[in-house]
């Protein structure tokens, strides 16, 4: 879909970042509930995955997930999916494709996603 007036510009990623794309339309409503709850920790999340998807080691708030949790689909390719803690509740999971130097948002939101209840 093409960007029309009053959508949300976002920045193209970095030379050598990762672009950062919604997988779901919930994930798209869920980053905006997170923009509005918590930008300055939304951004510094966005600047994080970008710049390095995998840190390695990971962080407390920046690290894969784990067990059946720890990859998932997107198009048919099965990629590994990681965690960024926005908030004590709030939470990102993305899938990391390399190849193509994306990673699709499953989930997003202010809450703890229900899957880890």
């Amino acid at each position: 879909m093409r960007a029309k007036r009053g959508d949300r510009a976002v920045p193209p990623p970095r030379p050598g970042g990762y672009a950062l794309r919604f997988a779901t339309n919930d994930a798209a409503k869920g980053w905006e509930e997170l923009c509005r709850q918590a930008a300055a920790n939304t951004r510094a999340a966005y600047d994080a995955i970008e710049v390095d998807p995998c840190p390695n080691p990971p962080t407390p708030r920046h690290h894969p997930l784990k067990g059946r949790l720890a990859t998932d689909t997107h198009a048919g390719k099965l990629l590994a999916q990681w965690q960024y803690e926005v908030t004590s509740g709030g939470r990102i999971w993305y899938l990391v494709d390399h190849e193509t130097r994306t990673c699709w948002i499953k989930h997003a939101g202010t809450g703890h996603p229900k899957l880890t209840e």
